[in-house]
């Protein structure tokens, strides 16, 4: 590390504690907490009469589990918190300095259920989640035999219309064919990387898909829920039909056979699946759903007979696809879903509010599965609207530390790697680290953000991808290429045009907090701010700047969601 990062390093420490998670409560609760009330309370109504019903529900569902709990819940979220909150959840970064000016001086009581429906519509959205379901199906990288960029466009047109969920996984899980022309196989590709007769296909699209872990009963019935070891190859023989054609072509230049491309094909099979157990007996079993058998002849198609079953309703519930959803989409927005993990779901891991899950459910497929319906209801909430800021009346409200979350406020998340990345570009103008077109871009967030991936080697490729502290992606973060553009003076840079406009110290670093914590400073923050300025000589003061700017980014309150 060079002299000037270390010295930023010392003002770090000495300045933007601050602004750390432990100090958000005086930095975060606005002054006009009645506005920010009245607010939420209009963030609840919907359009139809349905939506006003399943909001209200949900708030009495909440409200009343905190009165069991004898607990109060945290106060309304100030303007700034929410506005820069519902842009990382919805669109995966943080307001731009215009963005938040914007909201906070708007007086329309309703203008978060606006925002709301506004960001929905975004480009930031469709791009969004089409890189949190592309790293869910296929990982951060680029799998052997992978296209990337296939699975991508499938889910930017998904998510771009709207397409009803459970189409979305019918395609994923059915889909034949080129992986760029039907960029849906690339869910199954990812997942045949090993000869394991559709092992790890099976374990995947169970959790993903229908929130359960079966993973560990290929081998053993499972100790604690339901699933049995004949179940899991029950499921997995439905997968018996897939497989896939690599396809090679000559190099014009070298003349040998290189990778062209890879397709999913149809395999013949029929009949059963033989399996082991661990007492050395051999058994078979049959495609069997829930309880549902189909036919096991030649002529039946396993993979649609899945997706058939998948999305029908069972004994006037939701379908898994739906509770799966609703669940993970809920722990998305909240940090926590109502079972932890939120893809164990089932009678061994009861929710924690079965009420609101099965409510959340039922809309959402009789909505037929519209996901933006869904994040408009969640976000409308009385619970997604409140203050991160815990107190005595709430502190025992912590998922943390192993308890039953109760959603009387909002709990931090971890920044992912590309709402990092996504953010630090939004807040310092690096244009320079985002040119070209989508696939460009994504590239060089894939470069950058492996730098901060773990991948554990397992039969499930998890990666871990939160910024939970270490000392390696803290010196990753204090000094990548990434951090030194967006600290750059160059011209076009945040910096270089907010310190080119006249006005005071004071006004300047306003700005900088804007963009970097989507806030005003409080009276402290800008008297250490200004004193930290006037010790630098007047040749000097830019660089006083940079390391302020490079203090805000690498602070606790810029790296959590709040």
């Amino acid at each position: 590390m060079n002299v000037s990062k270390m010295k930023r390093l010392v003002i770090a420490i000495g300045l933007v504690f601050l602004t750390s998670s432990v100090a958000l409560c005086e930095s975060l609760v606005a002054e006009d907490r009645a506005v920010s009330k009245s607010a939420a309370a209009s963030g609840s109504e919907e359009s139809s009469a349905s939506g006003v019903s399943i909001v209200d529900f949900i708030n009495e569902q909440l409200r009343q589990v905190w009165q069991d709990n004898e607990i109060k819940p945290s106060e309304i979220a100030s303007d700034e918190e929410w506005v820069r909150r519902v842009y990382l959840d919805i669109c995966g970064r943080i307001p731009s300095v215009q963005e938040v000016r914007s909201f906070v001086a708007d007086e329309n009581a309703r203008k978060r259920q606006v925002l709301i429906g506004e960001l929905l519509e975004s480009d930031d959205y469709v791009r969004n989640f089409t890189t949190i379901w592309s790293n869910n199906c296929i990982g951060r990288g680029e799998p052997r035999r992978v296209s990337r960029a296939g699975m991508e466009k499938f889910f930017r047109e998904a998510f771009g219309r709207n397409r009803p969920w459970k189409d979305t996984v019918v395609d994923l899980v059915t889909g034949e064919g080129h992986f760029e022309e039907n960029g849906a196989v690339n869910y199954i590709l990812a997942q045949m990387q090993n000869q394991d007769e559709g092992v790890q296909l099976t374990a995947m699209t169970t959790r993903l898909f229908l929130g359960m872990q079966v993973q560990c009963t290929q081998c053993h019935n499972h100790p604690f829920n339901k699933w049995q070891q004949d179940q899991f190859w029950e499921f997995n023989s439905f997968f018996r039909q897939v497989d896939k054609r690599d396809v090679q072509k000559a190099d014009p230049n070298t003349g040998r056979m290189v990778d062209d491309y890879s397709e999913v094909i149809w395999r013949d099979f029929s009949g059963p699946v033989y399996f082991e157990k661990r007492s050395g007996l051999m058994q078979v079993a049959f495609p069997k759903y829930q309880g549902k058998q189909i036919d096991p002849g030649p002529e039946t198609d396993r993979r649609a007979e899945l997706a058939r079953l998948m999305v029908e309703s069972s004994e006037g519930e939701a379908s898994l696809i739906a509770q799966a959803f609703v669940n993970r989409t809920w722990g998305q927005f909240f940090g926590y879903g109502f079972t932890r993990p939120v893809d164990d779901m089932g009678p061994h891991n009861p929710a924690s509010h079965p009420e609101v899950l099965n409510r959340l459910a039922d809309e959402f497929q009789a909505s037929n599965y519209d996901v933006k319906r869904l994040i408009s209801l969640i976000c409308s909430t009385e619970a997604y609207g409140l203050s991160s800021q815990s107190g005595k009346n709430n502190d025992a409200d912590n998922p943390a530390a192993g308890e039953v979350p109760l959603f009387s406020h909002m709990y931090l998340k971890s920044m992912q790697a590309e709402q990092l990345y996504d953010s630090l570009i939004v807040a310092s103008n690096a244009h320079q680290s985002g040119q070209g077109g989508w696939a460009a871009q994504e590239a060089q967030r894939r470069t950058w953000m492996q730098q901060f991936v773990v991948a554990f080697e397992n039969d499930e490729n998890d990666e871990a991808t939160t910024f939970n502290g270490t000392i390696t992606q803290a010196l990753m973060m204090m000094n990548s290429e990434l951090m030194d553009k967006a600290v750059s003076i160059e011209r076009g840079s945040f910096l270089f045009e907010t310190l080119n406009r006249p006005g005071p110290d004071s006004k300047k670093i306003e700005e900088l907090y804007l963009a970097a914590l989507s806030r005003q400073p409080n009276r402290a923050e800008q008297s250490r701010a200004q004193k930290m300025l006037a010790a630098y000589p007047a040749s000097k003061k830019l660089a006083g700047y940079q390391d302020l700017f490079w203090a805000l980014l690498n602070s606790n309150e810029f790296v959590f969601v709040h």
